[in-house]
């Protein structure tokens, strides 16, 4: 029996706790020019928040684990720059101690508040001290067209340009928990890596404006399409909507699953000139962890059958917001009338979700 136990324990020591899936869409194919990102992040830290930060040059927001500081696992800045991580396991290369590994939310942090596009990141890469104590693909999009994986471990790193057809012939790459260039022995997540091909390859296309790819695709196609992407340590789901290169990167939109996401719905958030997150996605709940968050693992618990009311509600956001937004784009309404309204629906995306789920509860 001991043996046993002993089996079961050194097998689920061996399970990597974090284990994200990720893609990323180049704008040269997508109908509006935009690059999208998505990260569906797997860990072992599933209450998690929202927060908002002032960096060095740049304001950001991001993904914060509940009781954390200084990190972040993804977020975007005041400069349109954006940025994931999926952990890897066959970059490593040196003897540095597992106490001075897993800085990747360090490293995101430090690159939100000081880079505005691949270029500074790349900068950034080269001369952090090392070791850097990571082991990590990084997905990054900026406001000038940039998008792009890098392979990164403790001393160097290799750059996969989502621009460049030799890369990715399809306008997309999507990366889990393994890389190009490492050990293909210590590969992980290749059963979600074929899987995300799968999904992607139903990409309705057209020849003249390339492929419709959104938040709604990438979250209820990936994220809620169950294993072997959505597990029992997913946390939560980002989809970033870059900015045409050149555009003014204060359009740029997280969508942000905070929590499970058959549990949760979708918010689109924004880098504004004031704090705009609202009060259920911040830290400001008991013991700092987001409101929504915490109702969704509680509905999670329960075994509730959320995902149809979820959706009702998602169809709200996305009629109420897109409204707004493109009236905002196309000068309809001036910046301060966006915001005022803006601020407005994200208060009342919770009432509507809080009041749809009491009725379910009763």
């Amino acid at each position: 029996m001991k043996k046993i136990i002993l089996s079961i324990l050194v097998f689920l020591m061996s399970v990597p706790v974090f284990a994200c899936t990720s893609v990323i869409v180049s704008g040269k194919k997508s109908p509006s020019g935009r690059p999208v990102m998505y990260k569906h992040r797997d860990t072992g830290h599933l209450d998690n928040f929202i927060g908002r930060y002032q960096g060095e040059k740049y304001t950001f927001i991001g993904l914060v684990n509940a009781g954390a500081s200084a990190e972040v696992w993804s977020g975007t800045n005041s400069a349109g720059f954006c940025i994931i991580n999926t952990a890897t396991y066959d970059l490593k290369d040196d003897n540095v101690p597992d106490e001075q590994m897993d800085q990747e939310g360090v490293l995101m942090y430090k690159a939100l508040g000081v880079c505005k596009d691949l270029a500074d990141f790349e900068n950034l890469l080269n001369t952090l001290p090392r070791p850097m104590g990571v082991e990590a693909n990084f997905g990054v999009i900026d406001a000038y067209g940039g998008a792009a994986y890098y392979e990164v471990n403790n001393h160097s790193w290799v750059k996969f340009d989502v621009n460049d057809e030799k890369v990715a012939p399809l306008g997309y790459l999507v990366v889990t928990n393994f890389t190009q260039t490492g050990r293909p022995e210590d590969r992980k997540g290749v059963d979600r890596y074929e899987k995300g091909y799968e999904i992607m390859s139903t990409l309705k296309e057209d020849d003249t404006r390339g492929l419709f790819c959104d938040h709604r695709f990438l979250v209820n196609k990936f994220s809620r399409n169950g294993k072997p992407i959505l597990r029992n340590i997913t946390s939560s789901t980002i989809a970033f909507e870059g900015v045409k290169a050149g555009d003014d990167p204060i359009k740029t939109v997280m969508w942000t699953v905070c929590g499970y996401p058959t549990t949760t719905i979708y918010v689109p958030l924004m880098v504004l000139d004031d704090n705009f997150i609202p009060a259920y996605l911040d830290d400001g709940a008991k013991d700092g962890h987001s409101q929504m968050c915490d109702r969704g693992l509680m509905f999670k618990e329960k075994k509730i059958n959320a995902s149809k009311t979820c959706r009702q509600v998602e169809k709200f956001i996305d009629r109420k917001f897109t409204t707004l937004y493109r009236k905002w784009l196309c000068s309809e309404i001036t910046f301060d009338t966006f915001k005022r309204e803006y601020r407005k629906l994200l208060y009342d995306i919770y009432l509507k979700y809080e009041k749809d789920f009491d009725e379910i509860l009763l």
